[in-house]
């Protein structure tokens, strides 16, 4: 192969890594509906550690009294250590009050914002929908 061919190829190949990680992630204001605000309690169910960003899953009960599970999304996990919110401040089978911003698609999804812990603490799972 010419040295020409190497470059491009090499080139090509960077200029894919780099496209991956861009079209894998999302703007918020594609998802989520900074106009409708909501705030939810229950219990959680689930929480998932993982990027690029952090999820906690919550059973609410709805008008009827039937559980429903709202996935709440949050920012990524090294972000999420850095302002103080570690794997030990919220485990399953915490009771919950979550704040966040609806997901346009009318889904039990949010972009999670604040959540209240049992003793009053609060602290910040993501970014206000402004």
């Amino acid at each position: 192969m010419s040295m020409r061919g190497l470059r491009l190829l090499v080139g090509g190949g960077l200029g894919l890594l780099m496209i991956a990680p861009v079209s894998a992630h999302h703007s918020f204001a594609a998802e989520y509906d900074s106009t409708d605000p909501l705030s939810v309690s229950g219990v959680v169910t689930r929480i998932e550690w993982t990027n690029p960003h952090a999820y906690i899953y919550v059973d609410v009960k709805d008008d009827s009294g039937k559980l429903v599970n709202w996935a709440f999304e949050g920012y990524p996990p090294n972000t999420l250590k850095r302002t103080g919110f570690t794997r030990d401040s919220v485990k399953a089978g915490d009771a919950i009050t979550i704040t966040g911003y609806h997901a346009r698609d009318r889904s039990n999804r949010a972009a999670g914002r604040e959540i209240t812990l049992p003793d009053g603490k609060k602290i910040f799972l993501g970014p206000s929908g402004q």
